[in-house]
C-alpha cells in the first residue's frame, strides 16, 4: 500500500486544505500519517477525524526579535530527529506540507531520508516556512498565477486552492432553519477571523441596526467575543465558531463579510458569493492578506476595504452597493473553477 505523510499546523488554514486531499487519497488505497505539533490546533482538527497523528517538537519562526528565538531553534532540531526516524518507521512514498512553522522539521527529515516532498502555498508570496522548506521540496503548488513570480523558475505548479467537498453540499433551507431566519430577507455571513477580529465586530455590531433593516446577520465573531446583550436581537445570530453547521449557513448567505485568508476565499469564490474583504492590515501581519484581497478585487471578485478606512459609514455604503451589484460579482466569479485542483495535485503526488 502507499504511504503518504501530511504535515501542516499553527493555524487552521494550514490544515483544511489537506482535509480536502486526504479523502480522495485514501478513496484510492494510499495510507494516511500526519506529523504536526504535540499540542497545535492541527492535533485536534485531525485526530477527530480519526486520522493517524504523531507529535513532534516545533519552535516558532519569527520574523521579530523575541528572546524565544535563542532556544527554538534547538527544538527545530530536535523535531527533525524525531520526525526522521518516524518517516524512518513510516516509511512513506510522498510528503505533502501546508506549510506552518511544524513543517519544516518534517520537510528537512523527508529530504534526509530522500522522500519526494511537495508544498503549498495558499499565499502570492511564500511565507517564512515555506521559505525554508522550499530548497528540501521537489515542487511547490500555488493558489495563485501570480505566485510564481515570487519562487524559482520550474519549481512552482499552479493548481488553485484545494476545496473541501463537503462546504460545496450545504442546503439552504437546512442552514435558514438552523438560525431561524426567513427565507425572504437576504442574509450576510460576517467572518472576523481568531486573528484581530476585534475593529471587524465593533463596527459589525455599532452598524446593526441600520443592516438589520435590510439584511439578517450571521456573525462569526471569534472566541470570547458574543456579545450577551444581542443575544436574542431578531435576525441576528452570533457564534464564537461553527463547524459542521458551515456548509448549510453558507449555502443560505447571500453575500459575505471576512478577513482575506487564502483558503476561506477560495471557497467563497467556489460558491461564488459576493464578498467584502477586510484584510489583516500589516501591523498585524506580513501584508499577505492585502495581496490577496487586491488580486481578488482586480478580477472583479469583491469589494476591499481596508481596517485603516474601517468605519461605520464605509461598511454599510458597501454592504449596499455590492449587494446592488451582486449579479455583477457572481457573472465574473463564474469564470473560475476549482474542479481540477485536487486532481493536478493528485496527479503529481501519485506520479512521484
Amino acid at each position: 500500500m502507499k504511504t503518504i505523510v501530511f504535515t501542516g499546523g499553527g493555524s487552521a488554514g494550514h490544515v483544511t486544505p489537506n482535509l480536502a486531499l486526504i479523502p480522495k487519497l485514501q478513496e484510492r488505497g494510499w495510507n494516511v500519517h500526519y506529523i504536526g505539533s504535540k499540542n497545535g490546533i492541527e492535533k485536534d482538527i485531525i485526530e477527530g477525524e480519526g486520522i493517524p497523528y504523531s507529535g513532534i517538537s516545533s519552535g516558532k519562526l519569527r520574523r521579530y526579535f523575541d528572546l524565544k528565538n535563542f532556544k527554538d531553534p534547538f527544538y527545530v532540531m530536535k523535531g527533525v530527529m524525531e520526525a526522521y526516524f518516524l518517516i524512518r518507521k513510516l516509511k512513506p512514498d510522498v510528503i505533502f506540507s501546508k506549510g506552518g512553522f511544524v513543517s519544516v522539521p518534517v520537510v528537512i527529515a523527508g529530504w534526509m531520508n530522500r522522500v519526494p516532498v511537495f508544498l503549498h502555498e495558499s499565499d502570492i508570496t511564500p511565507g517564512l516556512a515555506n521559505k525554508i522548506a522550499l530548497r528540501f521540496a521537489t515542487k511547490i503548488f500555488v493558489t495563485f498565477e501570480e505566485a510564481k513570480k515570487h519562487l524559482p523558475e520550474g519549481k512552482a505548479i499552479y493548481t488553485g486552492s484545494p476545496i473541501r467537498e463537503d462546504i460545496l453540499n450545504g442546503n439552504r433551507d437546512k442552514g435558514l432553519r438552523f438560525l431561524s431566519f426567513t427565507s425572504t430577507k437576504p442574509v450576510i455571513t460576517i467572518m472576523g477571523g481568531s486573528l484581530g477580529a476585534k475593529r471587524i465586530n465593533e463596527t459589525v455590531r455599532q452598524s446593526l441596526p441600520q443592516l438589520l433593516e435590510k439584511f439578517q446577520i450571521v456573525h462569526l465573531c471569534g472566541k470570547g467575543n458574543l456579545d450577551e446583550a444581542l443575544e436574542n436581537a431578531q435576525g441576528y445570530k452570533q457564534f464564537e465558531y461553527v463547524s459542521s453547521e458551515l456548509p448549510d449557513i453558507m449555502a443560505a448567505t447571500d453575500m459575505v463579510i471576512s478577513r482575506a485568508g487564502s483558503n476561506a476565499i477560495f471557497e467563497f469564490l467556489t460558491l461564488q458569493k459576493p464578498m467584502i474583504l477586510i484584510p489583516l492590515p500589516k501591523s498585524a501581519s506580513r501584508g499577505d492578506q492585502i495581496l490577496n484581497a487586491q488580486s481578488f478585487e482586480k478580477k472583479g471578485y469583491c469589494r476591499v476595504v481596508y481596517e485603516e478606512q474601517l468605519t461605520e459609514e464605509a461598511l454599510l455604503k458597501s454592504v449596499n452597493e455590492v449587494y446592488e451589484y451582486r449579479l455583477r460579482y457572481k457573472e465574473k466569479m463564474r469564470g473560475y473553477s476549482a474542479a481540477g485542483c485536487l486532481e493536478d495535485i493528485i496527479t503529481y503526488i501519485e506520479e512521484a
